[in-house]
């Protein structure tokens, strides 16, 4: 196989991989937010959050516990397992990140904000830990 194809193939393995990933990520965050701020999580809530239907917050709670990363019962609360729970932390963090990468390079709170929800599904942990590297060097700059 010709190497640009062959690259072209892997990029675009990796962009799939996490596009599949990402709705059980921000699902993941999102109840472990959730049961931080109010002690639980409930598929009424994640709907709002989301702005999605009750469905459609059932059918992807359903491939979660299929997953191994929720546990949930009709009409009860949804927990993380420890699984759950690892993914959630691993995400947060990413999502700090890449968040604070883009503060440290001009970018205003709020849009960084939502430029790192997109981003941080996409960015390899080698640029997460270059990322990591410039905000640590501007700190030290700056003092």
């Amino acid at each position: 196989m010709d190497k640009d194809i062959s690259d072209s193939v892997i990029k675009f393995e990796r962009i799939r991989k996490a596009h599949q990933s990402e709705v059980a990520e921000d699902y993941v965050e999102m109840i472990a937010d959730l049961i931080a701020e109010t002690g639980e999580a409930r598929a009424v809530d994640l709907a709002a959050r989301f702005g999605v239907t009750a469905p459609t917050v059932n059918a992807t709670v359903q491939r979660l516990q299929k997953d191994g990363l929720v546990t949930a019962k009709p009409y009860r609360s949804i927990f993380l397992t420890e699984a759950g729970q690892e993914l959630a932390l691993y995400c947060k963090e990413r999502h700090q990140i890449v968040r604070n990468f883009l503060i440290s390079i001009g970018v205003d709170e709020n849009t960084a904000e939502q430029d790192a929800e997109g981003v941080e599904h996409h960015v390899s942990p080698q640029t997460l830990e270059k990322f990591t590297q410039f905000v640590a060097s501007q700190g030290k700059s700056q003092n």
